[in-house]
């Protein structure tokens, strides 16, 4: 009886197999799988924009998401078919896209994040610019647990006035 492994949805005789390629390759259709892959940073960044120029100006398109991020129009068209075979939006040449229920539930969720870590930061007098910066550089390798003690944290200072006063009385005799 001859070995037979499904490689996306086809059959490979295995002892056939040299013939077909020198090196085994594996083809995954993301679809078929029990966990799809999680967006990249780079992908969280587009539907986090997208979704903002969405809410801005009902609709997002490829020249205005390429101004926005200062990246050019060719790789905004890459990462928006890419995003479009993972179900995160859809998008339609010459016609502007909009994202699905789960680009949304991912767009929000990244807006949620930067949002609270926005409002923690601002409780410390940080610029705005240096928030921008910060926030760019963190916001994807926090886990959720995270963002949510830094929310709870903001919170209790919001709440306990004293306590913000307190703290930051603390770090300027420190700093001299």
């Amino acid at each position: 009886m001859r070995q037979r492994r499904i490689v996306s949805s086809a059959y490979i005789d295995l002892s056939q197999a040299h013939a077909l390629a020198p090196t085994p390759v594996l083809v995954v259709n993301w679809r078929d799988m029990a966990t799809p892959p999680t967006p990249s940073q780079s992908a969280e960044d587009y539907l986090e924009r997208i979704h903002e120029l969405i809410e801005e100006k009902g609709y997002a398109r490829v020249v205005d998401i390429a101004t926005s991020l200062q990246v050019k129009q060719a790789s905004v068209t890459s990462m928006v078919q890419k995003l479009g075979e993972l179900g995160y939006l859809n998008y339609e040449k010459y016609r502007g896209l909009m994202l699905t229920e789960k680009g949304k539930r991912v767009a929000c969720n990244i807006q949620k994040r930067h949002e609270t870590l926005s409002r923690f930061f601002s409780l410390f007098g940080l610029d705005p610019e240096t928030q921008k910066q910060d926030i760019e550089g963190i916001e994807h390798h926090l886990s959720a647990e995270t963002v949510q003690i830094l929310a709870d944290l903001a919170c209790f200072f919001e709440n306990n006035p004293e306590k913000l006063k307190q703290f930051l009385k603390s770090r300027k005799l420190i700093k001299q």
